[in-house]
């Protein structure tokens, strides 16, 4: 099976990482301040578009193939609801949940995004909470602020 995994740098955010096996994202990590000299030399069209996307280009990123095998269809489902959701828009968890078809899962809807291994792909930036930002795991509210308002949902 042929994998590519790169780490790529974007502008005024940092090196990000990017694994794609068989023609499907497997794994996104966003961008954050890192030491340049990691960044790998590659040519890949998808990265790119991650960098325009970056510079604030409205790049369309929903047409990506990912990988969405998870361990439970509730998940899959959050994940598939979650790459309809379009730039500049936000849901809160209980509206994803919803989405998803299991209203009133809030919380899980919540364990699925702090989980998500597919960074832009399946933008759970674009979840919020019911009165207000709500975290972003290890990125912090503030990294969750800039993408919103980078792609004009604030």
């Amino acid at each position: 099976m042929p994998v590519d995994q790169v780490a790529y740098e974007a502008e005024g955010w940092g090196v990000g990482e990017l694994v794609v096996a068989e023609g499907r994202v497997v794994w996104h990590e966003l961008p954050h301040p890192a030491r340049t000299d990691q960044v790998t030399s590659c040519h890949l069209e998808l990265v790119e578009r991650i960098k325009a996307y970056f510079a604030g280009e409205d790049v369309p990123l929903d047409d990506v193939p990912v990988d969405l095998e998870y361990e439970s269809s509730f998940f899959a489902r959050c994940a598939e609801a979650l790459r309809a959701i379009p730039r500049g828009e936000v849901v809160t968890y209980g509206e994803l949940a919803a989405l998803a078809g299991a209203p009133g899962a809030a919380r899980a809807a919540g364990s699925f995004c702090a989980r998500n291994r597919l960074g832009l792909f399946v933008p759970c930036h674009r979840v919020v909470a019911a009165g207000d930002l709500g975290s972003y795991g290890s990125y912090g509210v503030e990294y969750k602020r800039r993408l919103l308002e980078l792609e004009g949902a604030l």
